[in-house]
């Protein structure tokens, strides 16, 4: 959705050249590593996004290895996102509140969301309820919903007014809400008690989602919006912290950032803990994997371009503020048929959860390079009827796929705190990420390309052990194997990680 370009921050810088030829292929590209005495530490967090959808309902063929394998990463700030699209899984009070009854009711939403806060349990987590109750804009007419819950419903969210200007009506839809995990339940509109018994930590709370295209608020209208609901939910909770804007274009909307991070927009003692935003590569239907090698990867560097920009008005507003890009991915445009809701397009080549698994490793990687705080792999699982090519679980046996094996590749080497080197390396095809404890130093490669490319490795790592997602990893356990070598080969796509022998 946004890519621009950024390649190195001050701390790590690579001189580009041109890749030479030779009859007998592609030489090597000789990487070379320099440890500064001042060396930049790594801050980055990886994680991912769950977003709620029937297949991790429980009782599906899915839901039990999706919430093992999420519970088995042990990631932080993982994010939780009941959306739109159904409604019934998402939205605790469907209907708006009459003299005589409410309508809130938990009975669909709870069991996923008890499952994600008990599977991240220890972990902090990021909730974001994003799909707010129709009935509270103003909409020429009522807004339904299917009595499914498992139906797709794509127009449920309309309005851009809210029918109470001063945001009290939605922000108390949110204390109650958040009030039903935290706080063991909540007094509802006519003074009925609900009781839930749940006293779960939610450590953050984002506030909606991709704002730019779900309602389309202006500046003014956001701020406000969250003010109100910040406001509530730290009266609640004051050590809950809590995320903003999850832009889905952050590119188009430097007015959205210029005006939010901005205190003096806000009224006294609302925190801006955090801000967020989205990028997903997207291809066009003609494309192949032969495009996707340069369309992914050119498209992901003009989101750093876009990042770094970003990142200056944070930096000039409000520099304790910290960055989460919580949706990073690609979707191919067979995903969605809005006619057939229910079908995918042509099936997804293998080859393809490595492209998109080395795009999130490069994304990860220069956003470290530039000190950003959390990047979120999206999404634990998609099926067709919500974005099949986001999914890092195959929907039809619950077993990860090589974007949640390059996720849990770099949650295991690498950690907040390394020292992170100066690294030089000539072209396109790769990239590298040297880090370094006091008992450990490591590479991580990744190669953009559908091609083998051969690296020379600096001496320091032609001894240790080598871990790698690659197409002949897929099905195999992901485990580290003993390495001796001056030169290493990446397969296509492949994402691996060099260990130096102690």
């Amino acid at each position: 959705m946004l890519r621009l370009i950024a390649r190195w921050s001050c701390a790590v810088c690579i001189f580009a050249g041109t890749l030479h030829l030779s009859a007998q292929g592609n030489e090597p590209i000789k990487l070379s590593v320099d440890w500064p005495a001042h060396a930049q530490i790594m801050r980055t967090t990886p994680t991912l996004q769950v977003v709620v959808n029937p297949m991790l309902r429980r009782g599906t063929p899915v839901h039990d290895g999706a919430f093992t394998a999420l519970k088995s990463l042990g990631a932080d700030y993982v994010r939780y996102v009941p959306w739109l699209p159904y409604p019934k899984l998402a939205v605790a009070e469907l209907e708006p509140p009459t003299k005589d009854k409410t309508s809130w009711d938990f009975s669909l939403i709870d069991p996923m969301t008890l499952d994600f806060l008990n599977a991240t349990e220890g972990h902090s987590r990021i909730l974001n309820f994003s799909t707010i109750p129709a009935w509270l804009y103003v909409t020429p007419k009522r807004i339904t919903y299917p009595g499914d819950p498992n139906q797709v419903d794509w127009n449920y969210t309309q309005g851009t007014v809210l029918r109470d200007p001063s945001c009290k009506e939605l922000a108390d839809y949110y204390a109650r809400l958040v009030s039903w995990y935290t706080q063991g339940g909540f007094t509802d509109e006519l003074g009925v008690r609900h009781t839930s018994g749940y006293h779960y930590k939610i450590p953050y709370w984002e506030v909606f989602n991709e704002i730019d295209i779900e309602h389309h608020p202006t500046p003014e209208q956001y701020t406000r919006s969250y003010d109100a609901i910040v406001g509530r939910l730290h009266a609640i909770n004051p050590q809950m912290k809590f995320v903003a804007l999850a832009l889905a274009f952050p590119e188009r909307n430097p007015e959205m950032f210029e005006y939010f991070l901005n205190h003096a927009n806000h009224k006294p003692g609302i925190p801006l803990d955090m801000i967020s935003y989205h990028f997903y590569a997207t291809p066009t239907p003609t494309q192949t994997v032969n495009d996707w090698q340069y369309t992914f990867f050119d498209q992901a560097q003009r989101l750093l371009a876009a990042t770094r920009y970003i990142e200056s008005i944070r930096k000039r507003l409000s520099p304790e503020t910290r960055t989460t890009m919580d949706e990073i991915g690609s979707i191919l445009p067979t995903d969605w048929h809005p006619d057939k809701p229910n079908e995918s397009g042509p099936a997804i080549p293998p080859i393809y959860w490595h492209t998109s698994g080395a795009l999130y490793a490069y994304v990860f990687i220069e956003s470290a390079k530039m000190g950003i705080d959390v990047v979120g792999e999206s999404q634990l699982v998609g099926y067709p009827s919500q974005f099949p090519s986001v999914t890092m679980i195959d929907w039809t046996t619950g077993k990860p796929n090589a974007r949640f094996e390059i996720l849990r590749l770099i949650l295991d080497n690498v950690h907040s705190g390394d020292q992170m080197a100066t690294m030089r390396f000539s072209g396109e095809q790769i990239d590298a990420l040297a880090l370094r404890d006091a008992s450990s130093s490591r590479l991580l490669l990744v190669n953009k390309r559908n091609r083998e490319i051969t690296i020379s490795l600096p001496q320091k790592f032609s001894e240790g052990r080598i871990s790698t997602v690659d197409m002949a990893t897929d099905n195999a356990p992901n485990s580290a194997k003993q390495w001796h070598g001056s030169t290493l080969t990446l397969e296509p796509f492949a994402v691996v990680v060099v260990e130096a022998a102690r």
